[in-house]
Formats: structure tokens, C-alpha cells, sequence
């Protein structure tokens, strides 16, 4: 698995699949960052409760930041993703970034041996006045998404 540790390599689940509640926001980021981190040893998407809007401009700015690219993701959502032909069975793990999504997630998974964990991840949309104090909130964020992957699964020199 490229050049990471062997340690890291060990703890890293096969696929994981993202959640928040558009795929707009918080789960795109946590996707991109994640394949930024550690590579594409792990099969990496996301998904939304409801598809119903685009990718965020200010989720494509801060992710841009730190190397990320997210102008061409395309939301969708958990039906979505199952007409398109991923197999929510077939993740080892769901990681759900909102309320929304984990109910969804646990309904959805009850007939299935599959992890779902709950990572409560700041919803920036609507918070700050200014494209300053916005692109503060979407940061805020990104940075705990980053905060919560390294403490799962180790840090990397990629966002150094």
C-alpha cells in the first residue's frame, strides 16, 4: 500500500463510505481528505440522506487549501449510490457525520455485519456573516475532519 507505515496499512479498513446529509459538504471533504491522507488502499466514497444539492464553493476553497480537489465531485445519495452500483454491504465501515445520516446509515445497515461510527463534525453552513467568518466555519470543519481521521488512523506527512 504505497508508501505508508505497516502499521497504518494494518488499521485501515478496506472501504469506507462517508455520510453527512446532502453530500455537499462534510462528507465530500471527509472523502477527498481521507484519499489525500492515505492513498487509494481503501476505497473511499460518499453519500448523502438526501441528494438535493451541489458540492459547496466554500467546501471546494478550504479543501483547496490543503490540496484537496473537490470541484468535481458529484452528490448523491444513499439510494443514489445503490442504483449506481455500490453495495452499502459492501463497506467495512460507515462513518456518519451528522445526526441524519446515522440514523440512516443504522437503518439502512441493520441486516448487515457492518461498523457504523458517529463523528459529530460541525455543519458550517449558515454560520459568519463575511466570506471571511464563513471560510472560518468551513475550516473550523475540515480541521476537525482532519483532527478525527489522524486519531483513527495516523498521521501522514501529506497535509504537512
Amino acid at each position: 500500500m504505497s508508501d505508508l507505515p505497516q502499521t497504518l496499512s494494518k488499521t485501515l479498513p478496506q472501504s469506507i463510505l462517508f455520510c453527512c446529509d446532502h453530500n455537499a459538504v462534510r462528507s465530500p471533504m471527509a472523502e477527498g481528505i481521507m484519499k489525500k491522507l492515505y492513498g487509494t488502499g481503501t476505497y473511499v466514497q460518499s453519500v448523502g440522506v438526501r441528494n438535493d444539492m451541489e458540492i459547496d464553493g466554500f467546501s471546494i476553497a478550504v479543501c483547496k487549501e490543503i490540496g484537496v480537489e473537490l470541484a468535481r465531485h458529484r452528490s448523491r445519495s444513499f439510494d443514489e449510490m445503490e442504483q449506481w452500483g455500490d453495495d452499502l454491504s459492501s463497506f467495512d465501515l460507515v462513518i456518519a457525520l451528522s445526526p441524519a445520516s446515522q440514523r440512516r446509515a443504522l437503518e439502512l445497515t441493520r441486516f448487515f455485519h457492518l461498523d457504523v461510527e458517529y463523528w459529530p463534525i460541525l455543519d458550517p453552513t449558515g454560520l459568519g456573516e463575511t466570506r471571511a467568518d464563513k471560510l472560518a466555519s468551513y475550516r473550523q470543519a475540515r480541521d476537525q475532519i482532519v483532527t478525527r481521521l489522524t486519531n483513527r488512523w495516523g498521521a501522514t506527512p501529506e497535509l504537512s
